[in-house]
């Protein structure tokens, strides 16, 4: 029997250590700084928009520059602790967008994998098994390795783009007739990745100069992050977890698999696009900004669904909250040595190991 009460109390619970890791992770660096001065300094940051303008900004499509108009906001800060101006700058410009962005694209990768287990019924299962991360990647690396042909001016744009195109390319293939059969859906995205992998090595070998930064993008990264990479994430990722949110019921009963699931009265192949857009979305957003980082969507959801337990009314929320403070521990390691590594080899490092031993002890079920 499902109570609410339950969801509450472990999400309340997860959030809090959400909170811990944080302060922690910003304590931290060849500058130590103490929790409650962190924390002061970040309350510093909060800031609530007082008045509104329009200016005017272009964006390059197909090399036309083409005018926007965008909302400029002016803030004013709600409080105002004594902190030494040294110690704001560095929590305030330098580590919490990267330790925010940290927590989002966790918080995306780890909503978005309990969906494609459930979705696929499948506890091995995560966001790139339909080719979301590689056609990423692929949109990424041509904006580095050949600007003047990529249509958009943004390697996080594209990356999304590329990412989108790839998700809905994979459904295309797999549909027919109006149905899309789980087990031809995953083929084809199968052989998405395969054709999309042998694209990035030929652009790879191709880049030139540029071959270090494709490569360091494609391990996963969150250095010099800022707080556009934030703003441009963090929207996508609020509003379609919570969306997602909303199908927690039909995600439920596709557990039963879908005939059982059409007989309770679940349109079944638009309950399927539907999880497939959002969770390929939610996924775009954070590997746009973060570039391919492994595990979280994979071992998350598979721990918290041991924890708490398959229903998708808890474990959406307490994956996706896990996923953040997962994330943030881990760069905080990949950030902590003589020097520092891509994020995505620590979780690989943490999440290998951490994953057999679940084999090994018999722990990873089917759905």
């Amino acid at each position: 029997m499902y109570r609410p009460g339950r969801t509450i109390s472990w999400s309340a619970g997860l959030l809090l250590l959400l909170v811990v890791v944080v302060l922690v992770s910003a304590a931290l660096g060849p500058v130590r700084i103490d929790p409650v001065t962190v924390a002061m300094a970040a309350l510093n940051a909060v800031v609530v928009p007082t008045s509104v303008s329009m200016n005017t900004t272009t964006i390059t499509v197909l090399g036309f520059a083409i005018p926007l108009l965008v909302p400029a906001f002016e803030y004013t800060a709600v409080f105002s602790f004594d902190v030494a101006g040294s110690h704001q700058l560095i929590v305030e410009t330098i580590r919490m967008p990267r330790i925010a962005l940290a927590a989002t694209v966790g918080f995306s990768l780890a909503a978005a994998g309990t969906v494609m287990q459930g979705f696929f019924r499948n506890p091995l299962a995560d966001p790139s098994i339909i080719g979301v991360s590689s056609g990423a990647a692929a949109g990424a690396v041509a904006a580095i390795a050949f600007p003047a042909i990529v249509p958009f001016g943004s390697i996080h744009l594209s990356a999304f783009v590329g990412a989108l195109v790839t998700a809905f390319l994979v459904y295309a293939i797999a549909t027919e007739g109006g149905r899309t059969p789980v087990a031809t859906l995953l083929l084809a995205g199968v052989a998405i990745q395969a054709f999309l992998g042998a694209l990035i090595s030929y652009m790879l070998v191709h880049s030139g100069d540029d071959l270090r930064q494709a490569v360091v993008w494609m391990m996963g990264h969150l250095n010099n992050t800022t707080w556009s990479d934030v703003g441009f994430a963090l929207p996508v990722a609020l509003l379609g977890v919570g969306v997602l949110g909303a199908y927690v019921r039909e995600l439920n009963v596709l557990l039963l698999g879908e005939e059982d699931a059409h007989h309770l009265g679940v349109d079944v192949e638009r309950t399927k696009l539907l999880l497939l857009a959002l969770a390929s979305i939610v996924t775009a957003a954070g590997v746009a900004v973060a570039g391919v980082i492994g595990f979280v969507g994979l071992v998350v959801p598979h721990i918290m669904r041991l924890i708490v337990g398959p229903d998708h009314r808890i474990l959406l929320p307490t994956s996706a909250l896990a996923g953040a403070s997962f994330l943030v521990a881990t760069d905080t390691i990949a950030r902590a040595g003589p020097a520092e590594v891509p994020v995505g080899i620590v979780t690989a490092f943490v999440g290998v190991p951490f994953f057999l031993f679940l084999l090994v002890r018999r722990e990873v079920h089917s759905l």
